[in-house]
């Protein structure tokens, strides 16, 4: 596992919302014969259903939404300070037109049905329990709308936590 141990969610460190708000993480899935990973800072853990989760957003449009709807896991993986412009490269160039990790220089670690990069100092391997669009309707909030100008609401991807890998 290329220098990653395994850990229990409880023993995670960090801040979540530094994590994904503020440092970004990557949504990755697929498999040895073609997977696509995006950056995101939508997210978050929690337990649900009695069970450890963790939820993300994606957009239809997006390459990696194709990847995550036909495989059964996803991973969310967080980087060091060193990454930001390979998670720049991830969340503004599309997987349809390069060979993103290649082009961020990083090294994907295939495992158990999941893609994670090496490079990567925390992962989080999920199970898909549940999928959901995002229904305007439901906004309570009237200013939610205005990150929709195009309408084009993402989908919630629920995951159980599988495994959660730190970089030793």
């Amino acid at each position: 596992m290329s220098g990653f141990r395994e850990i229990s969610p409880e023993d995670m460190q960090g801040n979540v919302f530094e994590q994904i708000g503020r440092q970004w993480m990557l949504i990755t899935a697929g498999d040895k014969a073609g997977f696509n990973t995006m950056t995101a800072s939508w997210g978050g853990m929690g337990v649900l259903w009695g069970r450890d989760v963790a939820f993300c957003f994606i957009r239809p449009q997006r390459y990696t939404y194709q990847f995550v709807q036909k495989q059964p896991r996803f991973t969310l993986s967080f980087y060091g300070d060193g990454q930001r412009e390979a998670l720049n490269l991830c969340g503004t160039r599309s997987g349809r037109d390069l060979d993103k990790a290649k082009a961020a220089g990083l090294t994907p670690v295939f495992e158990g049905g999941a893609v994670w990069f090496d490079e990567a100092k925390l992962v989080l391997v999920c199970q898909k329990l549940y999928d959901q669009d995002i229904d305007p309707s439901n906004f309570l909030d009237a200013g939610i709308a205005q990150h929709y100008a195009q309408k084009d609401y993402h989908r919630m991807y629920i995951g159980g936590i599988e495994r959660v890998l730190v970089k030793e």
